[in-house]
């Protein structure tokens, strides 16, 4: 399993580009799969992004036929991505498929190229969700986020939004709105690392009144309490959270104290 980082080549990693580089066969998503150029001796199986248990099961069968699979995600293969799907077909699988050799080579997940971009977002304690409900009651969602939020946790939020799900960022950011300040500064990074990337720093009150410009290229970023912005001329200003914490998230976890 090889993550191709969440755009530019130069954030794939020499392990990752070597295994795409010695594979026969690689298996996807399609426009993850686009972004490996094309090669002589080298054939791509290319899927819905709804299929994952099913696309993981096909890899494993030309494995253990002898073939060199890569199996591709965006990011990293090991957050919300193909490698838990690899095992779980694996674990359901026939045992033969025990014997193949299995090797995730990590990438750069969407979360810590956004902090980059951003500043230090991430410099204290976080967490990542999935706002996703197909694989998980949107009850679980709300239980999970609620406590992150109470805890006072920096929040990724992937998978946010879609065609398919319209509503549920602005139902996260809503239930945000309980326990975080309307200044507290939220990331909406889209598409980092590629040509149309977009960054933009809101507060929250501004992220909720424009939740439907997310899409499934966004990475959302709640802030802690305790994060920060540092202004700067003419440009975006920094992000960052410090390390240090002053105030127990008890004492926040109501977000308007």
């Amino acid at each position: 399993m090889v993550g191709l980082g969440p755009g530019t080549p130069e954030w794939i990693t020499p392990a990752a580009q070597a295994a795409l580089d010695a594979a026969s066969d690689l298996i996807g998503y399609g426009p993850y799969l686009d972004r490996v150029p094309e090669r002589s001796g080298r054939t791509k199986h290319a899927s819905d992004n709804r299929v994952e248990v099913e696309r993981a099961a096909h890899a494993l069968k030309l494995a253990a036929e002898g073939r060199k699979v890569v199996v591709v995600s965006g990011g990293d293969p090991g957050v919300f991505a193909m490698a838990a799907a690899v095992f779980e077909a694996l674990e359901a699988g026939p045992a033969e498929w025990l014997v193949i050799p299995i090797t995730v080579e990590p990438g750069i997940t969407a979360m810590l190229a956004a902090a980059a971009r951003a500043g230090a977002p991430l410099g204290g304690d976080f967490c990542a969700l999935s706002l996703s409900d197909n694989l998980k009651p949107w009850e679980v969602v709300t239980a999970r986020l609620t406590a992150a939020l109470a805890a006072d946790f920096v929040i990724c939020l992937y998978n946010p939004i879609s065609k398919a799900r319209p509503w549920q960022l602005g139902a996260a950011l809503d239930l945000a709105a309980e326990h975080r300040a309307a200044e507290t500064p939220v990331l909406f990074a889209r598409a980092v690392g590629r040509p149309d990337e977009i960054l933009r720093v809101l507060t929250l009150a501004e992220a909720i009144a424009t939740a439907g410009t997310a899409d499934m290229a966004t990475l959302v970023m709640i802030g802690a309490s305790s994060t920060r912005l540092i202004a700067r001329e003419g440009a975006a200003p920094y992000v960052y959270t410090p390390r240090s914490v002053t105030k127990s998230p008890c004492a926040t976890s109501q977000g308007r104290t």
